[in-house]
Formats: C-alpha cells, structure tokens, sequence
C-alpha cells in the first residue's frame, strides 16, 4: 500500500462519520477502478453485514404483519375490509420480492415463522381487542400458503369447521 492510498483509506473512515452519501460513492468509484487498497475496509464491511441484518429485519417485519392481517382476516370476518386485503396483498408482494431477488432468505423465512407468527398473534390481540387466546398458539398457515396471491390463499374457512391451512 501506498502513502497515498493509506492517506486515501484514512480520509474514507473520517468521511464515513462526516459525509456518508459521499463516502458511499467514492468507494463505488475505488471499487469500479479496483483501487483495492484505497478502501475503508472496517466500514466497507460493516455495511455489508448490516445490508444482510436489514434484509432479514425487513423480510420479518412483513411476514408479521402479512400475518397479523391473515389471523383478523380470519377471525373478524365481519370486520374485513378492502384494507386488509390490500395490506395482505402489499406485504405478500413485498416477500415474494424479496424471496426472488435474495432465494437464500427463504430458510431465514421459514427459521423465523413461528416467532413471527406469535409476534403477529399478540398484534393481532392488540388491534382487534380479541383475547390472544381467540388465535390458534400454532400457525393456521404455512409458508407456502401465505405466499400463494391473495385469491389461491387459504384463509376464508370458517374457524368453526376445524380445518387447517
């Protein structure tokens, strides 16, 4: 490594703290040009990891509310609403996006359902005034169910027929 590119490093890690738009675009360019040695590479990696945790925090914020909107769907029929389809209809998009463009966040999807599913059952308590005991503690759906477009999904049974997704 040269002076330079040291000096170079060195003003990346000040600029991360000062300016981070510019920080990000100098190393796009670094990197564009293969100046390796010039890059921040604690920070550069740092953003890297926290892109995954961000991808994984995303993915599970909306399976919990696509979730939380499935179990009212199912347990207030009266209540339903053109809303809550289409917040169902969002949050389905926004997994099966991110399912295609990252396919190795599926297990991730499926390690975190059934925390996500008891997150969505306390919501769903929350905004329906329901006891939490008017939702099954097991999930009534599964990934495959939950991911399938909105009129294939699996959710109009009646609560009383003691069927399952």
């Amino acid at each position: 490594m040269t002076l330079s590119e040291s000096s170079t490093a060195k003003h990346l890690s000040a600029l991360y703290d000062q300016d981070y738009y510019l920080w990000l675009t100098t190393t796009a360019e670094l990197l564009r040009e293969n100046q390796l040695s010039a890059l921040d590479i604690t920070n550069l990696l740092e953003e890297v990891e926290d892109m995954g945790r961000s991808e994984k925090r995303a993915l599970y914020s909306n399976l919990k509310v696509l979730l939380m909107h499935l179990l009212k769907y199912r347990y207030q029929p009266e209540k339903r609403s053109n809303s809550w389809v289409a917040s169902i209809v969002e949050h389905q998009q926004r997994l099966r996006q991110a399912l295609k463009e990252s396919p190795s966040l599926r297990s991730h999807l499926t390690q975190v359902f059934n925390d996500c599913y008891q997150d969505a059952r306390e919501l769903a308590a929350a905004e329906t005034g329901l006891s939490i005991d008017q939702f099954p503690p097991a999930s009534p759906f599964s990934v495959e169910n939950i991911l399938k477009t909105f009129p294939d999904l699996e959710i109009n049974q009646q609560k009383e027929s003691g069927t399952s997704d």
